[in-house]
């Protein structure tokens, strides 16, 4: 056992003694040390009912003949955190939680682990962990929340959002924006549609790291209850079977996320995800290959932005799994990889049918023959940007307009609330990249003021930003290169003209090369925004987004 380095032997007794400090029996020490990554806290509405899913998975691991240890992981709330400065303190949580997971499971020498996650970052974060470390590790989430109701409709964040922008535009009173206030989150959970907590729980079990069920049992079932149990049972026959995340997340394993990505319409932010998770596994994935993936793979589902169903409407219709078995009908998935199950993707998704074809569309009637998301590129974005397609208009899959440039969110909102915004015209936020922000912050506020205000089938965004599974509409981040770094966003001029065409997946400003390497050639790069702390040390090693903003040592 990897924990008999401080249990076993005479120079271990005083790593014994501590041992007995915390209570711990002979027969304690005597067993597989795992431990339990709890990222519960009382702020994230997806994280409030984590102490429960950890004592589940305590019982499991006990039942199944190991001793459970618990310590913590923290997680923001980007909800909470959107729209000022605490969402640059967003992304970069990813890698803290990393970091910081990587340093307790190796400095106490733990056997396995189980991750137990649930919001934005601390599902990627701990996935990168658990590639660090290597040792037999599940993930069981917290589940997503139920959605809202108002007026006999179901509702989400989302519809909170787009409620403000309503409001701003004079189609919404107060008190009806406070009526959807009191009831579009009714229940903890990850919030209710197909945005990028429960967008990286199911590729989750995509990957092979999660049980069935994962990312679309409801938070409140006593089901996740039983799947907490399942999971603290599970990992210890991975200990002893020693079946690690490496041998499970290999290249196959993350193009079918890929594949599964593009016919559930997840959060753009797996783009930045997926990439980072395999670079921490060993793997080099180009997000290139994402067009290459989408143009064979239909698209499934329009969840929550994209349409008017939910993570409890996917879970009703058969979960991911049933997804899987409907793309497997083409031969779209990789069947012979091990998963945490202990048996092969094959053999986990036979016999899991669709139960519902107007939530999971048959792979013969898809919503499209190609998937959710586009990579695009053009001198625009040379190394590419991306945008959730399914939830783009049709109108506005092709679109040409002037630019209307902004240096940060906060005035491109100012702006777009002052009605200062018409139809045609192509939002440009830039500066807010993952060094130029810092912390590449989502763009939630501003997208869902444009659908509010009725501008979401005639205005597109452009920013070498983010957005939040949440954002719907003509919205196009993670342009590369970034502001920050120099790259043609910063060299765009209000007015320019920009020709967006997805289908073609190209992205382009109407300037010609002479006068963008002119405006280049008299560009300067700004002072940092942030200087001291955690996000300036960030900013300094941050790459680019389409690298996944991973962190590398700078060059000397």
């Amino acid at each position: 056992m990897k924990s008999d380095s401080v249990k076993v032997g005479m120079q271990q007794a005083p790593h014994r003694s501590l041992m007995n400090a915390l209570g711990m029996t002979k027969e304690d020490m005597a067993r597989p040390m795992v431990g339990i990554v709890s990222s519960y806290n009382e702020i994230v509405p997806g994280h409030m009912n984590l102490d429960k899913i950890v004592e589940a998975v305590k019982l499991g691991v006990a039942m199944a003949g190991g001793t459970p240890v618990v310590f913590p992981a923290i997680a923001v709330c980007d909800g909470i955190a959107m729209g000022h400065v605490g969402m640059k303190y967003s992304l970069v949580t990813r890698d803290l939680i990393a970091d910081s997971t990587e340093c307790m499971a190796i400095a106490h020498a733990f056997d396995a682990l189980v991750m137990v996650p649930n919001c934005d970052k601390n599902v990627p974060g701990l996935l990168m962990a658990a590639a660090r470390v290597n040792v037999p590790t599940v993930f069981v989430s917290g589940g997503p929340m139920m959605a809202g109701h108002v007026h006999g409709q179901k509702r989400s964040l989302s519809s909170m959002f787009e409620a403000v922008g309503a409001y701003a535009a004079g189609k919404m009173t107060e008190e009806e924006v406070t009526e959807f206030e009191e009831k579009v989150c009714p229940t903890c959970g990850s919030c209710s549609g197909m945005y990028t907590a429960n967008s990286m729980n199911c590729l989750t079990e995509v990957l092979g790291m999660g049980l069935r069920g994962n990312g679309t049992i409801p938070a409140v079932y006593s089901e996740r209850i039983k799947l907490a149990k399942h999971a603290g049972m599970q990992v210890m026959e991975m200990w002893r079977r020693n079946i690690r995340p490496r041998d499970i997340m290999t290249e196959k394993a993350f193009l079918n996320a890929l594949t599964v990505d593009m016919a559930l319409g997840c959060s753009t932010n797996s783009m930045l995800h997926l990439p980072a998770i395999a670079h921490e596994a060993g793997v080099d994935l180009n997000m290139e290959l994402a067009n290459a993936i989408s143009a064979r793979t239909p698209n499934l589902c329009h969840l929550a932005p994209a349409g008017p169903t939910y993570m409890e409407d996917l879970n009703e219709a058969g979960g991911v799994y049933a997804v899987m078995n409907e793309l497997n009908k083409k031969g779209l998935i990789y069947t012979d990889l091990i998963t945490v199950t202990g048996k092969t993707v094959g053999e986990n998704i036979a016999g899991c049918v669709n139960k519902n074809p107007e939530i999971i569309r048959p792979v013969e009637n898809p919503y499209s023959e190609t998937g959710g998301i586009a990579v695009l590129k053009g001198n625009l974005a040379p190394d590419t940007g991306v945008v959730k397609r399914s939830a783009v208009a049709p109108e506005m899959l092709t679109h040409e307009g002037p630019a209307r440039v902004f240096d940060c969110e906060e005035d491109a909102i100012d702006a777009i609330k002052g009605g200062k915004i018409v139809p045609g015209d192509v939002v440009v936020i830039r500066y807010e990249g993952p060094k130029g922000g810092p912390g590449m912050r989502e763009m939630l506020n501003p997208t869902s003021a444009i659908v509010g205000m009725g501008l979401g089938s005639t205005v597109a965004l452009i920013t070498d930003g983010r957005f939040s599974g949440a954002s719907r509409g003509a919205s196009i981040g993670h342009v590369s290169p970034e502001a920050a770094v120099g790259g043609p966003i910063a060299l765009v001029q209000e007015g320019d003209i920009i020709r967006i065409d997805i289908p073609a997946n190209r992205l382009d400003v109407l300037v010609s090369d002479e006068e963008m390497a002119a405006r280049k050639a008299a560009w300067k790069p700004r002072e940092p925004k942030i200087t001291t702390g955690y996000l300036a040390r960030y900013a300094a090693m941050v790459t680019s987004g389409n690298r996944g903003a991973v962190l590398e040592v700078p060059k000397t």
